[in-house]
């Protein structure tokens, strides 16, 4: 079934305000709340997942650290990267957890196709979006969500031009020694506008929704 679905652009918006703000409206939200799509770019901030493990927060040198509540690990958010948090009522959408996250990174993988990064795909066991980069896979795309009520909120974060420096100051998503890259690094010309919109395009597709 199709729901419609508001589209909010953040601009460049503080981590933990934007957090809160999700949590709020997700207790608020009742069987008619629209579902929402929120893009932002965030400070430069390393977040540590509900379950995360804060030995893989190897040097977090001056950038703020925040334990958050979604699931994963930690990972690294900055300027140069396009975060598209989605707010979903899965049981009106008839999605599972599993199947948004499959749509996720089905619409990553499509708006990398779409701004001319081709070979993106899946990684066994370790949720996001890869590419072939340097002969091996390095992740492009980082993924958590949060589900209460069977309401979901975060969601996923793509490297656009984003300094990625700061990766090396954890595990990225728990896993040493994992190569994080870019679009920038792939070839892309895309701006982060127009990786913004495609992305949220993608998504709006991929699960089902339609623009209110």
């Amino acid at each position: 079934m199709n729901q419609f679905v508001r589209i909010r652009h953040l601009g460049r918006a503080d981590y933990v305000s934007t957090w809160q703000a999700m949590q709020d409206f997700t207790a608020k939200r009742d069987a008619q709340t629209a579902d929402e799509i929120w893009l932002v770019e965030h400070p430069p901030v390393y977040t540590l997942g509900q379950a995360g493990r804060p030995h893989h927060v190897l040097n977090a040198g001056q950038v703020p650290l925040v334990q958050t509540d979604r699931g994963g690990q930690v990972t690294y958010h900055g300027p140069g990267q396009v975060v598209a948090y989605v707010l979903i009522d899965l049981r009106r959408a008839g999605l599972f957890v599993k199947s948004l996250v499959t749509a996720l990174e089905d619409a990553v993988m499509a708006t990398l196709t779409e701004m001319g990064v081709s070979g993106a795909c899946r990684k066994p066991s370790a949720p996001g979006v890869y590419v072939l980069f340097e002969g091996d896979l390095a992740k492009i795309a980082a993924l958590g969500i949060k589900v209460k009520q069977g309401c979901t909120y975060h969601g996923v974060a793509l490297n656009v031009d984003v300094d990625l420096s700061p990766f090396g100051g954890i595990d990225p998503c728990g896993y040493p020694g994992l190569q994080t890259v870019n679009m920038r690094q792939m070839g892309s010309s895309a701006t982060f506008v127009e990786v913004s919109l495609s992305l949220c395009r993608q998504i709006v597709q991929h699960c089902g929704l339609r623009v209110e």
